[in-house]
């Protein structure tokens, strides 16, 4: 069966910098206490929202350290462990373990790209390094390798994986995870890594979700999870219609696409409720601006996460 531990609300955490790209440990420590007193079951450092792609090997394990130590064992760390190849991600594996993590995530290879057989052993080959529970994170529009239900399955009952990120937006092939995991005793783990349709995944049976938009709303993702454990169906879509009206923020944005305007409007979100000091991204991503900034904020007024009469930050 399936791991207790990691179940319910854990939002993949979005990572402030100051002007100077540096991390802000300031706003990193209250984004971090703001989402644990939210309620949420665990946080996941150093995926797609972490701005994981764009980080130094340095830099990585910087984030780990500080948010490791700002936790302070609270709720589970989950950490990406997300690289080229496969002795790369080994690599990353131990030394994220050195640093305390409880879980670890990675995708499949994706530079060398090879077919199912090739993808299997990757995982094989990280069980064999490393003793920590392992995630594996289904990110095709990234990765360009759809993991297939069967195949994750084999592995959680081999205790390869003991859970799965599926932020794959296909949830016909969700739909026969859930199945295929339930026929073989839940062995694994499953999350969602949507936003907009978390009550969908819980109504396949989801463990539970990864939402980058619950940085900018935890209570919201926390509350929905309880009323899905409650059975109140109704709430649990109430809260869904809200949450994805709020996750228009990324769709508000003109001037990019891509990372900049879904972690761009996070941050911007963000830096404009006085949780962040800046909505600075990494290189060579820019940091929204202007109208874009505005749309944000227009949309944050109506979701009631900022007064109707509070200024636009500069």
């Amino acid at each position: 069966m399936a791991d207790p531990r990691f179940k319910g609300v854990i939002p993949p955490v979005v990572v402030p910098l100051d002007e100077n790209r540096q991390l802000d440990l300031e706003a990193l420590d209250r984004s971090i206490n703001r989402m644990i007193d939210a309620g949420v079951d665990g946080l996941f450092f150093l995926g797609s929202s972490g701005e994981v792609a764009f980080l130094t090997d340095a830099q990585r394990y910087h984030v780990l350290q500080e948010g490791v130590a700002m936790v302070r064992g609270r709720v589970p760390v989950f950490a990406g462990i997300i690289d080229l190849e496969t002795l790369r991600v080994i690599d990353q594996a131990k030394r994220a373990a050195a640093y305390g993590v409880d879980a670890l995530v990675a995708t499949a290879p994706f530079y060398a790209l090879g077919g199912p057989r090739e993808t299997e052993r990757h995982f094989r080959a990280i069980r064999e390094s490393t003793d920590l529970p392992l995630f594996a994170y289904d990110l095709p529009v990234c990765v360009h390798t759809k993991l297939d239900p069967t195949m994750l399955v084999r592995l959680g009952r081999d205790g390869v994986l003991q859970g799965v990120k599926d932020s794959s937006g296909d949830d016909i092939q969700f739909r026969w995870l859930v199945l295929e995991n339930e026929d073989a005793g839940h062995p694994l783990t499953l999350l969602t890594g949507h936003e907009v349709v978390v009550d969908g995944a819980y109504l396949s049976g989801a463990d539970g979700s990864v939402p980058g938009l619950g940085n900018v709303d935890p209570a919201s993702y926390v509350e929905q999870w309880r009323a899905y454990q409650a059975g109140d169906w109704k709430r649990v879509k109430e809260i869904q219609d809200r949450l994805a009206r709020l996750m228009s923020i990324t769709r508000r944005v003109q001037a990019t696409v891509g990372f900049g305007a879904g972690v761009g409007a996070f941050k911007t979100a963000l830096w404009q409720m006085g949780v962040f000091n800046t909505n600075q991204m990494r290189e060579p991503v820019q940091p929204l601006v202007g109208d874009d900034v505005a749309e944000i904020v227009a949309v944050l007024k109506e979701a009631g996460l900022i007064d109707e009469n509070a200024a636009i930050r500069e």
